[in-house]
Formats: structure tokens, C-alpha cells, sequence
């Protein structure tokens, strides 16, 4: 891994997260640029990487589990009327260049690969903005641009025939600790209260740190939330969540999250305050 490889985000000074752009993977684990770790400002690691219990999750990122028909998430790929199923139809997220890149943050130009052929091209922008002393927000966004001469479709192990698995987008696969972490909304709280419903922010709390979760965009904010405490504590957006999302060519697909990753634990009304602080048009 050389130093071209490699960016670390600093917030006031202080490293908050380290971007691999070409981490070396076997193609089982749909290999993808990644933030990992990631930090509060106290230096409490909140990102987990190939983890034992899912060797495909990779820090913070973008991970689609179905670009008509090939897998960009990593592991098996679910199957109507078989379940998961081992298939040898992996793709991998190719760097191709910076546009930017501060210290503070990035623009990067992705490819989407498979089977040999570029099926999306994908504009990338990273931010990381200090809010207060104990929080800070990274400001994700991701453009996702059909290049190939036909019609693609984002599917899920959901419209697969996987009830409540509408996993694939932005996802932030969290710290594992011996309790799981609290998850809740302005008006809901618990796994099976969140999951699966949209909220324009969602927070996920762990033993000293907390994670909270805007949709930055309409579209964003209508995407149903994917969330796992009990199996494992990860979040993502839902991109396909009750049936396929259709990309013509030349079309794009545009979502942006920001998260609030701060030290300690702050209420619902302190979660609000700080959403609507990171969150600027």
C-alpha cells in the first residue's frame, strides 16, 4: 500500500478517518474504496473492517448487492427460491482519480466493474466538518451514472424475495462491543421500530460514542433505513427497498448522508440540534 493508496481526514487538526482507495481484497469480498478506521474526536473507533461475523463489511462506503445481477456488496448473493448462494458474479469499485483532495475531505471518480465491463461511474464527495468539541459530521455523497448502452437495475436481497433485507447503498458497518448498541429515531426507538422505515435521522449509540444518521437530500430522506443492533450494529440506506430502482442509460442515481459521529451520548433533542447544524443545503 503506498501513500497514493491512502488519505486520512482530519477534523481541527486531528485524524478522524483513514480512505483506502485501492485496498487489496479477494474478489469474494467485492473490493471497494473504504473509510476505516473512523473516529470520534476522543479517538474512539467506531467502524469495524471484515469483521468475523461478515468479512465483507468494510468500514464506511458503498456497497449494492445486486447491479443487475452482479454482486458489489461481497459474500453470497441471495437467490429467489434457493436463498443465499455462492456465485461467482463479484464486481469491484475502481479509484480512477481525485478531483480533490484536502485534508478535510475529497472528490473522487469511481468505475463500477464486472464481468469485465464499466456498468456505472460513480462521483464520490467526502467532507469532514467539526460541529463542536465532542462532534463532528462526515458529508457523504455518492452519483452513481449509468455508462453502459442499455437499461440497469439496483436491486436487493428484498425484491430478491428476502423480506426486511433491503440492504445496499451507503453503509457504515459500526463498532462491536459486548452489549449492542441503542438505536432511535425523534418519535421511535429499537431495531424492530427503525428498520425498515424512513426517518429523516436516526441514531445509533454505543457504549461512549454515537452515531447519528441524516438523509441530507428528498430522495435520500425517502429511502428506508437498513438497521442491525442485535446481529451485528451496522446502518445503510435502502436504495431498493419494495421494488428494483431503475437507472436508464445516461441516468443517475444521487443520495447523500450525513452523520453525526460525536463522543458520549446525546439525547433526542441534542441529536436534532446537531443533524440540523451538520446538515447544510
Amino acid at each position: 500500500m503506498t501513500a497514493d493508496d491512502t488519505l486520512v481526514l482530519r477534523v481541527a487538526g486531528r485524524p478522524v478517518g483513514r480512505y483506502l482507495t485501492r485496498p487489496e481484497l479477494p474478489a469474494r469480498l467485492a473490493p471497494r474504496p473504504f473509510l476505516h478506521p473512523v473516529t470520534t474526536l476522543a479517538g474512539t473507533a467506531v467502524t469495524e473492517l471484515s469483521p468475523a461475523d461478515h468479512l465483507h463489511h468494510l468500514g464506511v462506503g458503498v456497497a449494492v448487492p445486486d447491479v443487475e445481477g452482479h454482486n458489489f456488496w461481497g459474500g453470497r448473493t441471495f437467490v429467489r427460491d434457493r436463498g443465499p448462494t455462492e456465485l461467482d458474479n463479484h464486481g469491484t469499485q475502481r479509484h480512477l482519480a481525485f478531483q480533490l483532495r484536502d485534508p478535510d475531505g475529497f472528490v473522487e471518480e469511481l468505475l463500477w466493474v464486472a464481468a469485465g465491463s464499466e456498468l456505472l461511474r460513480e462521483r464520490r464527495t467526502v467532507a469532514a466538518t467539526e460541529l463542536t468539541g465532542t462532534a463532528w459530521a462526515l458529508d457523504f455523497t455518492f452519483s452513481l451514472t449509468n455508462v453502459t448502452a442499455g437499461p440497469l437495475s439496483i436491486g436487493s436481497p428484498a425484491t430478491n424475495g428476502r423480506p426486511g433485507a433491503a440492504y445496499g447503498g451507503f453503509f457504515w458497518r459500526a463498532r462491536k462491543e459486548d452489549r449492542a448498541p441503542e438505536v432511535f429515531t425523534a418519535d421511535r426507538a429499537g431495531e424492530p421500530e427503525v428498520h425498515g422505515r424512513p426517518a429523516d435521522w436516526l441514531a445509533l449509540a454505543g457504549a461512549g460514542w454515537t452515531l447519528v444518521f441524516a438523509g441530507a437530500t428528498a430522495d435520500t430522506r425517502r429511502d428506508p433505513w437498513f438497521v442491525r443492533t442485535a446481529a451485528y450494529p451496522g446502518v445503510g440506506s435502502s436504495l431498493a427497498h419494495a421494488e428494483r430502482l431503475p437507472v436508464p442509460p445516461g441516468g443517475t442515481v444521487v443520495r447523500r448522508v450525513v452523520t453525526v459521529v460525536a463522543d458520549g451520548r446525546p439525547d433526542r433533542d441534542e441529536a436534532a440540534a446537531l443533524v440540523r447544524r451538520a446538515v447544510r443545503p
